[in-house]
């Protein structure tokens, strides 16, 4: 009878323990935050709050340096090695799509509805990922600034327009009271010059590339919008108005709180340190050159890679993650946007009336995405460089043909990137 007993109970011990295994599926996620403790520990809460409140999936994750993330997943990927659920910059998601490192997102994208345009990462007419959170860049400044200058505040409604943006530049250079009238981070590289620096060549009507058939640079990068824009790009640094490439990084990072510059471009990541250091500080929205003040779009965002076996799973984690909850913790925590105005009114910053609520009015007003292609991993750098020797003083017509050249070689040598 014991024995029958003991057998009885180990039987329907193996059978709990064999059901939980099947209904507990693990799945694996990657993500670029290795080394911030405050976005680490946010991530980690919400994989631990998922898997607390479901019995169907077991998501465990893996964290990366984000200098070596991107290499991480390529490396993966060619071994067949991907998680997932994986993490994505927004503007390489189109190159990992059509790579085939990930698959189309199944959530329903009533979902999203309310969510920032920038945090949308589609590619070929479907979703691939979803963002928590979204980045803005303003132009920084002081009203003590507009007020010793005699400029106008110039307001979502009626920026700046290019003639305003470069006369508030020549008074800041004729005071005298700064080093640079204009800061706009030529210490910073990579993905910096795509995302902060083509939103002018757009507002001058030009781009990085034709976005009617992403088959060819020519006629955007070089028409004459884009050499009007890379003509005043060279003044910037060759009139004196701002720092060129060889910037120190620490200046660029602590400049303007130490007087050296009257305005700098910057993101919400760095407003914080600009609201502590004056009381009267302003963000300012782009300027107007002609086509309308642009700003950078889309941020890290999660989707699923095209090895998982069990996107529905990955889905279920990532709809969880877009709670106003978390996307609150995560923009108290590292300073970014809330993808949804009403995570926003939860957040210390970006409710209405906080300090930084301009960069979420930024967003919805001024954001364009980079270019939605896959051949734009390659394009950013193309435009990287050009933008670089202009700086330096190459000759800007000649450059920017050079540029069209090399993105257009690189198109027709992917068979234009399924476009």
């Amino acid at each position: 009878m014991k024995l029958k007993y003991f057998v009885a109970c180990t039987v329907a011990a193996q059978t709990l323990t064999l059901g939980a295994a099947i209904a507990q599926t693990p799945l694996t996620i990657w993500y670029h935050g290795a080394g911030n403790e405050v976005e680490s520990a946010l991530i980690n809460q919400i994989v631990a709050d998922f898997n607390a409140s479901q019995s169907d999936w077991s998501v465990s994750l893996e964290s990366f340096p984000q200098g070596a993330y991107n290499d991480s997943v390529v490396a993966a990927a060619l071994a067949g090695n991907l998680p997932d659920i994986l993490d994505v910059d927004g503007p390489v998601m189109p190159n990992w799509a059509w790579a085939g490192y990930m698959q189309p997102l199944p959530l329903d994208e009533a979902v999203i509805a309310d969510f920032l345009p920038g945090t949308k990462g589609y590619w070929d007419g479907q979703l691939y990922s979803i963002g928590l959170w979204d980045a803005a860049v303003a132009l920084v400044t002081r009203q003590s600034t507009l007020d010793a200058l005699d400029l106008r505040t110039p307001t979502l409604a009626e920026p700046w327009s290019g003639d305003e943006f470069m006369a508030a530049l020549d008074a800041a250079k004729a005071s005298g009271d700064w080093e640079y009238a204009f800061d706009p981070g030529m210490a910073w590289t990579g993905e910096w010059y795509p995302y902060a620096f083509s939103p002018f060549l757009q507002s001058f009507g030009g781009d990085i590339v034709d976005r009617s058939t992403y088959q060819s640079a020519d006629g955007v990068l070089n028409g004459d919008a884009a050499v009007a824009f890379g003509e005043w790009w060279q003044s910037l640094f060759t009139g004196g108005y701002a720092p060129g490439t060889s910037q120190d990084p620490a200046a660029r990072d602590n400049g303007f709180i130490e007087g050296r510059y009257a305005f700098s471009w910057n993101g919400n990541w760095a407003a914080l340190n600009a609201l502590n250091s004056f009381d009267d500080t302003l963000f300012l929205p782009a300027p107007d050159f002609g086509n309308g003040p642009k700003i950078g779009a889309a941020s890290w965002q999660f989707g699923v890679s095209g090895t998982s076996e069990h996107p529905d799973g990955a889905a279920a984690f990532i709809e969880f993650a877009l709670q106003d909850e978390y996307l609150a913790a995560f923009s108290n925590g590292i300073g970014l946007i809330p993808a949804t105005a009403s995570a926003a009114a939860m957040t210390e910053n970006y409710a209405e009336g906080g300090a930084m609520a301009v960069f979420f009015a930024l967003s919805e007003a001024q954001a364009l995405v980079r270019p939605v292609t896959p051949g734009y991993v390659v394009q950013a750098k193309v435009f990287e460089k050009a933008l670089a020797d202009i700086a330096n003083g190459a000759d800007v017509a000649d450059t920017l043909d050079a540029a069209v050249d090399e993105i257009d070689a690189d198109i027709a040598r992917n068979s234009g990137y399924g476009h």
